[in-house]
């Protein structure tokens, strides 16, 4: 038993603040109250994509299905006015990330409100304190339960529902975190790009690398995925090892996202830069599930699933995401291979244009990474929301 029925039933006495009251939900009990909480948040919005229970939420929320509580711990918080949902937010620490930073800092997560300013601050209250509790001098957020989950507020963007694994939020989120006394950290951009043609320089570079005789862009071979992405995980982390937000992926979580991506990776939308039969280069593509779901109110049973898996393997998403483009460090600098990064932008679109889809997202950057930021402008793509991390000392 867990959440609301076991607090009801136990004994569990809501803190009232005001007429808003917080429920408490631990990592492992129920946590149907938090799910439900972002559809009433998210009621009315047509951009809502709620993610699938069985299959996403449910589990990433589990200790017992998510490998982050290897490295970390996590609560949930639910508000409720005269006995309606309206609002939650996780609380947790990840403690790799402390490891690496040597820092001592939480994350906030699922920050979801109505538009009320007393909401919010009621909720954050509960995260401070939680933080605080644990040892932690700082929080920052928001960061579904850590950094390699969906990151950011949307605070640009709102015409448009998110794409795979990207965050959605209400246009007075921005507001309501700025009244709870958190400040910017930073900006995080996701770009647009729509099929056609690339600059002649782009076009020349992709030309002349695929002429290299000692380059490969080879598919990923789906049949042995956890090998793949353990080879893909290790130019991840050789790539951004220091930037800013990153954490190292460790095994329990490669096998995961390699279980969760056998579902739904296009083989021919993933590839690998070979250099002399040597890994250095990586490029992963992912259909856009959301719009495969974006329907079905996050209800798996007893059609949706059947409705997603036609959408995704027969009909087919007109978008992508590119989630993953990187090279190693060791390349960089190698006059011959600066433009490889460029050709597997071309490369990839021409695979996604060949496979019928109409446009994909980039994401997410830094607003401070200007040397990326103008390479992907220079492919075309434009900026087409923005995500806000905040942060505030405890």
């Amino acid at each position: 038993m867990g959440g609301w029925n076991r607090g009801a039933s136990w004994g569990y006495k809501p803190a009232p603040m005001g007429d808003i009251e917080i429920q408490e939900i631990a990592a492992g009990e129920d946590p149907r109250a938090f799910i439900d909480a972002s559809h009433a948040v998210f009621e009315g919005d047509p951009n809502f994509v709620a993610p699938l229970e069985m299959f996403d939420i449910k589990p990433r929320l589990d200790p017992k299905k998510n490998p982050f509580f290897k490295r970390g711990e996590a609560v949930y918080f639910v508000a409720r006015r005269d006995g309606k949902l309206v609002g939650r937010v996780s609380a947790s620490i990840d403690h790799e990330h402390n490891r690496v930073w040597n820092e001592k800092t939480g994350f906030y997560g699922f920050f979801d409100t109505v538009d009320d300013d007393a909401v919010g601050k009621a909720l954050m209250a509960k995260v401070e304190a939680w933080l605080k509790a644990k040892g932690m001098t700082r929080m920052s957020g928001p960061y579904g339960l850590y950094a390699n989950e969906e990151i950011g507020t949307l605070v640009e963007g709102f015409d448009s529902p998110p794409q795979l694994m990207m965050a959605h939020s209400r246009t007075w989120q921005g507001r309501i975190s700025e009244a709870c006394g958190l400040v910017k950290e930073k900006d995080l951009f996701a770009w647009r790009y729509d099929v056609g043609t690339f600059p002649k320089r782009v076009e020349k570079a992709w030309a002349d690398m695929k002429a290299l005789p000692e380059l490969k862009l080879r598919s990923v071979d789906t049949s042995k995925m956890h090998e793949e992405l353990k080879l893909i995980m290790d130019i991840y982390n050789d790539a951004w090892e220091g930037k800013w937000g990153f954490v190292p992926a460790l095994p329990d979580e490669i096998a995961k996202t390699a279980e969760d991506l056998g579902l739904i990776i296009d083989k021919d939308l993933a590839f690998i830069a070979e250099i002399d039969g040597k890994a250095q280069g990586m490029c992963i593509l992912l259909p856009n599930m959301n719009e495969c779901i974006r329907d079905i109110g996050g209800k798996e049973f007893p059609f949706g699933i059947v409705k997603a898996l036609w959408r995704l393997k027969v009909s087919g998403p007109k978008s992508a995401r590119l989630m993953l483009l990187g090279i190693r460090k060791e390349l960089r600098g190698v006059r011959k291979y600066m433009p490889l990064s460029a050709a597997m932008y071309v490369e990839v679109a021409k695979r996604g244009a060949a496979k019928g889809y109409t446009w994909g997202e980039l994401s997410w950057t830094r607003e401070d990474d200007s040397p990326i930021n103008s390479g992907i402008a220079t492919m075309g793509a434009k900026i087409y929301k923005r995500y806000r991390i905040y942060t505030k000392d405890l």
